[in-house]
């Protein structure tokens, strides 16, 4: 845990860290010699010495007010680090994942750090503010109290000793259960959550096809695993608690069954045993207290390493000192071999060139790796072997400043943010001037749209772009390629699912950007096909062919299986009946 809160607090904070912990402990020992201390003064009362027990009992105030004071400080510098964290781990968080391969955020990982930032945070603040003193007092402590006892009678000492690895076995045994029936029930509670945000998010096809009324089988079977989940954690996990808040208080009992024997075998003085037993109270006590805080204490320890995990994740390797090449607007691709997972290519020693200034267009089947090479470009992910070079430079050799500077990209699943229309344009260029907006947003048709709707340039489009249809919102994107007007445009499937208004519009955008920038187009569509300069096939992660559309047609390859296909799947049409 404390290896954890190092890794989440930061560098920065580990002297205070230290701090705190070095003033918890000094209050956990302190608080076990000022029960230590009791027993003279115990002892001198019940001998009928109260004058020798007035110079004892001096010297437990000193104790408890040295004690006092490093309580405060420990709660003062626990709550200063609470707040440490309240203000900066969320801007700690999010510089750290900037700085991750976009490949990391999956929609597995994109959720847990959902609810790592939330639920996380909010245990990273109350660990240093309530739960490490109870641990601290619930192990320091009775360790004090453990070892002053050999200063009054060994016998009991070695007892008290012995007690302390079975208590720790069955605190461990009780912790271990909870943690791990934490982690079950965090893992559905994840799935659930998802399942609660797609059920919302695909309400328009759910109702098109009535599936509202009768539920959502993905989203119930997820809540039905969660409730599952929290029954068996309750099931198995309170009797290991009561266990261990049970065997504290049977090592009590141990060790007055102990000092009954050694008194009645006249070994030990019974004023001397009611001190010491006085003492006992407080090696069993904080670890009844322990054990009953030893559920939270795994699942604070769960959620400590969940979020130190997303800190452990390596960043993007950035170089020293950024090189761009002397070729703008090139994009090539040298021996690349990359997968997924180890020991499944995606890839398989691509090596392709795409000149300045031209439309290349990437064809395949579903899985062929297209998508792939378009993610290799912008770095999402490193190659297992070869080189990517964009503008004459590796991509490895360039900052991510320096090389999305080169790059727009369009996808077919286009997000807008929960912002004025004109807003989500500039995001190509924030600091375009109004002229510039506005005919960005002609050539990619979206200066129709605001003649349509009521706001104009300020009209709200919705978190996603929700007030738009998916046409329109591709739209939206081709111009905010269009403001950026980098040197490299990267389409994946723009014009797959667009009316044919919609692609005419895209398509009179992606002419203007084929004037400015070089091209590099993932497509099904014809037209858009025939348009390239350059055609690559992709077939089980290879070029399998490679030139024009004539050229590739005339060879009769791949690619002319693919066109075949193509133009009768565009034959296809609806017959009306008479």
């Amino acid at each position: 845990m404390i290896k954890d809160l190092l890794a989440i607090m930061g560098p920065e904070h580990r002297r205070a860290i230290r701090g705190y912990f070095a003033w918890l402990a000094a209050y956990a020992v302190l608080q076990g010699l000022a029960m230590a201390s009791l027993v003279p003064v115990l002892q001198a009362l019940l001998s009928g010495s109260p004058g020798d027990a007035w110079s004892r009992l001096l010297v437990t105030a000193v104790i408890v007010v040295l004690a006092c004071v490093a309580h405060y400080r420990q709660a003062m510098k626990g709550f200063a680090l609470s707040l440490v964290t309240l203000t900066s781990l969320h801007p700690r968080l999010g510089d750290h994942v900037a700085s991750l391969p976009l490949g990391w955020f999956s929609s597995e990982k994109v959720g847990r750090l959902s609810r790592s930032a939330t639920g996380g945070t909010l245990m990273v603040t109350s660990v240093t503010a309530h739960l490490l003193t109870p641990v601290a007092t619930g192990t320091i402590t009775p360790a004090t109290v453990a070892i002053t006892m050999f200063f009054f009678d060994w016998r009991l000492a070695v007892a008290t000793v012995l007690c302390a690895p079975v208590l720790y076995l069955v605190h461990r045994w009780a912790a271990t259960s909870v943690g791990r029936s934490e982690e079950r029930t965090d893992a559905a509670s994840t799935v659930a959550s998802s399942r609660v945000v797609e059920f919302a998010r695909t309400q328009q096809a759910l109702r098109a096809f009535g599936r509202t009324t009768d539920g959502y089988p993905p989203l119930d079977d997820a809540i039905e695993k969660q409730r599952k989940a929290w029954g068996g954690m309750l099931r198995t996990t309170a009797p290991r608690l009561l266990a261990s808040g049970l065997a504290a208080q049977l090592a009590f009992a141990a060790l007055i069954a102990v000092g009954v024997s050694l008194a009645a075998g006249g070994s030990i003085d019974p004023v001397v045993l009611v001190a010491l037993l006085a003492l006992a109270a407080r090696f069993t006590g904080p670890l009844g207290e322990l054990a009953g805080q030893s559920g939270m204490l795994r699942m604070a320890a769960n959620d400590l390493r969940r979020l130190a995990a997303i800190f452990d994740e390596k960043p993007l390797v950035e170089p020293a000192e950024s090189r761009p090449g002397a070729v703008p607007g090139e994009v090539a691709l040298h021996g690349v071999t990359f997968g997924y997972r180890p020991g499944e290519p995606v890839l398989r020693d691509v090596s392709l060139r795409i000149p300045p200034g031209t439309m290349t267009a990437i064809v395949g089947a579903s899985g062929s790796g297209k998508t792939t090479i378009t993610r290799l470009v912008m770095r999402f992910f490193d190659v297992d072997d070869g080189v990517v070079s964009v503008g004459g430079a590796d991509v490895r050799d360039l900052s991510t400043v320096d090389l999305m500077a080169q790059l727009s990209v369009v996808m077919q699943d286009v997000y807008l943010f929960d912002d004025t229309l004109e807003a989500n344009i500039r995001l190509g260029r924030p600091d375009a001037s109004d002229e510039d907006v506005r005919e960005a947003a002609r050539l990619a048709g979206v200066d129709e749209i605001v003649d349509r709707l009521p706001g104009g340039w300020q009209s709200k489009v919705g978190e996603g772009g929700t007030s738009l249809s998916g046409g329109e919102r591709q739209r939206v994107s081709i111009a905010r390629a269009l403001l950026k007007n980098a040197p490299i445009v990267l389409l994946d499937e723009a014009t797959a699912a667009l009316d044919p208004e919609n692609e005419r519009y895209v398509q009179n955008a992606l002419r203007s950007l084929k004037d400015t920038s070089t091209l590099l187009v993932i497509a099904h569509k014809l037209p858009t096909v025939m348009a390239a300069d350059q055609i690559l096939v992709l077939d089980g992660g290879e070029i399998a062919e490679s030139g024009t559309h004539e050229d590739l047609l005339a060879a009769g390859g791949r690619y002319t299986s693919f066109w075949q296909e193509r133009r009768e799947a565009r034959g296809w049409r609806l017959v009306g009946g008479a």
